[in-house]
């Protein structure tokens, strides 16, 4: 009889243990269910590729000239599936007692359901604090290349991590509601279909900030005034959501004392206030409209003198006046007449009306001497914005130059592409085909301008396999190589090269 007393009783006195037990016993089998979640394969294997898709990111992504109101969000959507990934491993470790029949042996052990429960919501905080670590890296990175502009946001940042730190929590929640062992997986699956496969959220709406990531990748960067996005506001819900998952897994585990049900409504209050407020905030406000109007049709900017021209841009893109600066001197360079010391105006231009979704044309100025660009810089950018420029010295207008059908064509693609580092190479970047044959849309920071295809071949003669003195040649016939109404095979004449095989015409 003593030893059926004895048995009855032992679980009692062990589960009460010394003042403070229960604590360290949840802190101990935490941070060894921890260790375990980040030595699971599929973590592993994601975390490897998510650490390989940073390096490749980082060398190749906007050319090396990032806007950091940009570089934020883009490190959001990764994250995601190291989410799926631990959501998956955190939730077959709260099902492996019950897979291996061990759940009765608990019943001697100092931590009860709901406390165990606990330790593995908290074993999902290492994988939290490690995406952390790889988006401050990457972003990072971003940051100190020399041609980054703007600021990010701390809370788009803070995106990743609690996305990972949320979808662990689920799989914490979901094992306690299912047992299941195929209930993880399955989510998995519809996670991937509602958030990373389909086409996402745009953020347009209020309902679409309910999504963990609303990344709203732009056409267009804008200044970061001009965002319009509750992050800090989507920040706490996110807080809230995923506290809430693991309260809620703790309350179903059997933990309903005080501390647990006030973690939860609180918990609860934090999502609702972050989800009501940011879904407030996804519509841009009065102000936001107006200043967006201002930045469009009226922009306040500082404007740099520099050689002879005016640079006129957003301030967060003033360090970049530089290498516009350099682009226009080396154009000028190769131009004639008065074109090389004529002193004009690059204005910074966006339409930021309908905000990150639009993508809205800019027209081409009628101003003399003026030139668009873009708040984007490097890769295509570059020989985009060296035609616009050529197209002004040329025709004197972007309007001008955007209308250009007859050899002075030729004059604006050869000053754009002669002086870079590969110029067939630029050639092809600037076509809307990629192609350097045949006719073809040049592209431009405003309106596009177009090449024939007897216009294609002279500028190819003349930038594979140039004759002697081009140059000189540009410099000295200038006045009659910018003349309204030259044909292609006079300016191939002038230049040295054979003609085109076809007549020039604006029709082909």
């Amino acid at each position: 009889m003593s030893a059926a007393v004895l048995t009855t009783t032992a679980p009692d006195a062990v589960a009460a243990g010394p003042r403070g037990a229960g604590a360290k016993a949840v802190l101990a089998l935490a941070r060894f269910e921890a260790r375990r979640l980040l030595t699971s394969v599929p973590v592993v294997l994601v975390l490897l590729g998510y650490v390989a898709w940073i390096v490749w990111r980082g060398r190749s992504a906007w050319d090396g000239y990032p806007a950091l109101q940009d570089a934020d969000r883009a490190t959001q959507s990764m994250p995601m599936f190291v989410g799926l990934a631990v959501l998956v491993g955190v939730n077959f470790a709260m099902l492996r007692s019950r897979r291996h029949g061990t759940e009765p042996h608990f019943a001697v052990l100092v931590l009860p359901a709901w406390q165990r429960t606990a330790a593995h919501a908290l074993s999902v905080v290492p994988a939290a604090l490690l995406t952390a670590v790889c988006v401050a890296g990457q972003f990072t990175w971003a940051a100190l290349k020399p041609g980054a502009v703007g600021h990010g946001s701390p809370a788009e940042l803070a995106v990743g991590p609690l996305t990972v730190l949320l979808f662990g929590m689920l799989g914490v929640l979901l094992a306690r509601v299912l047992r299941s062992p195929l209930a993880g997986p399955l989510t998995v699956v519809l996670l991937l279909f509602a958030f990373v496969l389909g086409t996402g959220p745009s953020g347009a709406d209020g309902t679409s900030w309910l999504s963990p990531v609303v990344a709203a990748i732009s056409v267009d960067t804008l200044p970061s005034e001009l965002l319009g996005r509750p992050a800090a506001w989507h920040a706490l819900y996110l807080t809230g959501a995923a506290l809430c998952a693991a309260f809620l897994a703790v309350l179903l585990s059997g933990g309903r004392n005080l501390a647990v049900r006030s973690g939860l409504a609180l918990a609860l209050a934090l999502a609702v206030t972050g989800g009501v407020l940011q879904a407030r905030g996804a519509a841009p406000s009065p102000e936001l409209t107006a200043a967006r109007e201002r930045a469009s049709v009226r922009p306040e900017q500082t404007c740099v003198e520099r050689g002879g021209s005016t640079y006129c841009a957003f301030d967060e893109w003033v360090p970049r006046v530089g290498a516009w600066a350099g682009v226009v001197e080396r154009v000028q360079s190769l131009a004639g007449g008065t074109a090389g010391q004529r002193g004009i105006v690059v204005r910074q231009r966006i339409d930021a009306r309908y905000g990150l979704e639009g993508d809205a044309a800019i027209p081409a100025l009628t101003e003399p001497g003026q030139v668009t660009v873009g708040t984007a810089w490097g890769g295509n950018r570059v020989p985009e914005f060296s035609s616009a420029v050529a197209a002004v010295l040329v025709a004197g207008t972007e309007a001008a130059g955007s209308e250009l059908c007859d050899g002075r064509m030729v004059t604006v693609m050869w000053l754009s592409l002669a002086w870079q580092d590969d110029p067939m190479d630029a050639l092809r970047r600037v076509r809307l085909d990629d192609s350097v044959e045949g006719s073809a849309i040049v592209l431009s920071p405003t309106d596009p301008l177009s090449m024939t295809e007897g216009q294609t071949d002279v500028v190819r003669r003349l930038l594979e396999n140039p004759p002697t003195g081009v140059g000189q040649r540009v410099k000295e016939h200038w006045a009659e190589l910018t003349a309204p109404g030259v044909t292609t095979a006079r300016t191939a004449e002038l230049l040295g090269v054979t003609g085109p095989d076809k007549a020039d015409s604006c029709e082909e």
